[in-house]
């Protein structure tokens, strides 16, 4: 399979602590850019001069020439800019973008920066955009979603996600203890690590159990926190690698599927696109599963986490239930996953989610996950997940 040869790795990564604050931030995004960029570049020990590419989501100051904005306003020549736009998988397909433009040979070294408050300064002059109530659905004249789903109330993101819980439980049956524990073992990760919202708040199933339903069948504590934060990564060749002063973290496989935008035109709710991305990213990195030393998957509902183990193939379809009361999914156990908390315990600073797995994966593999570290980590597995289960991207990352 023709793919990445593995020649680009991650050097360097950014991350901020998580802030459930509901103030405006002081900075604009293109400054959050910037910060976190400098941030990225110091943790590596590499100069801004070196950087000649960047990949970004998106400006709020700018609805268009996004890579030209902050070329321009970091003052940063580039041979290579990209804009990509996958949801909660924007993260991971920024990554493996970037690590393709760097096997190219088209630059030596890229940002790849999310700034993630979601709260931003507006002008008061001009009023706000649409703040978004319509979640993962688009109300633009002439969308689909305007037309076909939003009129009927099949909108945002805890009702659909509710919907494939629900077929699945129709299909598999449910265990709302299994999908509770998820919760519970990401929360003792948190509790480990010093930036996440909730570290230091433990739970207990009992909790989640009995916290408020928000869409039968998902409760309130297996539901993302929304925070303010940002995190991003710098991806450069090996002679940029010799000269940072991190263990170079190798991007060796990467997988990317899209398949619809909604439940609605979906041919199979519990059967989700991760099978084939992460079929991919397996097979171009030369790895199998039983390789994998620490897993960072997209975990904005519990259910999420459940399925995507399933479909990328670590444990048979409809088995996850059992398969994950089996397993001690800490960072001391026998499959650590979302070491840092995931979104659920770390918390979702906006697009930025996405980035914190990547940037869970990276610190373990660079052996700098403090209390949480995982012993001789070595080899990664970062999932994205756009959408409702509709974009989804796989990386396999390996520590030199």
């Amino acid at each position: 399979m023709s793919g990445l040869r593995g020649d680009a790795a991650i050097l360097g990564f950014c991350e901020l602590p998580s802030q459930r604050k509901q103030t405006r931030p002081e900075q604009f995004t293109i400054e959050q850019w910037a910060t976190l960029s400098k941030m990225a570049l110091d943790d590596a020990g590499i100069d801004a001069s070196q950087v000649d590419g960047i990949v970004a989501h998106g400006l709020a100051e700018s609805d268009m020439f996004v890579p030209a904005t902050l070329s321009e306003y970091m003052g940063l020549p580039l041979n290579f800019g990209e804009r990509v736009d996958l949801g909660g998988a924007t993260a991971a397909g920024m990554v493996w973008r970037a690590a393709a433009a760097v096997e190219l040979g088209l630059c030596e070294a890229v940002l790849v920066v999310v700034p993630g408050s979601y709260m931003l300064p507006r002008s008061q002059q001009r009023p706000a955009k649409d703040p978004g109530y319509f979640g993962a659905s688009s109300n633009n004249f002439g969308s689909p979603q305007a037309e076909f789903e939003i009129p009927y109330g099949n909108l945002g993101q805890n009702a659909p996600y509710a919907q494939i819980a629900r077929r699945y439980a129709a299909e598999f049956g449910y265990d709302p203890e299994a999908t509770a524990k998820i919760a519970v073992d990401q929360r003792t990760n948190a509790c480990s690590t010093p930036g996440a919202v909730f570290h230091g708040k433990p739970i207990t199933l009992d909790d989640v159990l009995a916290s408020p339903m928000i869409a039968d069948p998902i409760r309130m504590l297996e539901v993302v926190m929304r925070v303010q934060g940002g995190a991003g990564v710098i991806v450069g060749n090996a002679d940029v690698a010799r000269k940072s002063k991190n263990r170079p973290v190798w991007v060796k496989g990467f997988g990317e599927r899209i398949s619809f935008k909604t439940p609605t035109y979906a041919e199979d709710m519990v059967r989700t696109p991760i099978k084939a991305a992460a079929d991919r990213a397996f097979t171009m990195a030369g790895v199998q599963r039983s390789d994998i030393d620490v897993a960072s998957i997209y975990d904005c509902y519990t259910i999420t986490v459940l399925m995507s183990l399933e479909d990328a193939g670590f444990c048979e379809k409809g088995t996850g239930m059992e398969w994950v009361k089996q397993h001690d999914l800490t960072f001391r156990g026998d499959f650590p996953l979302n070491t840092a908390g995931g979104q659920l315990s770390f918390g979702q600073a906006g697009m930025a989610g996405g980035m914190h797995h990547v940037v869970d994966g990276v610190r373990q593999l660079m052996g700098r996950a403090g209390e949480a570290q995982v012993e001789d980590c070595n080899t990664a597995f970062v999932t994205g997940n756009g959408g409702i289960m509709s974009e989804q991207v796989a990386l396999i990352l390996q520590g030199e």
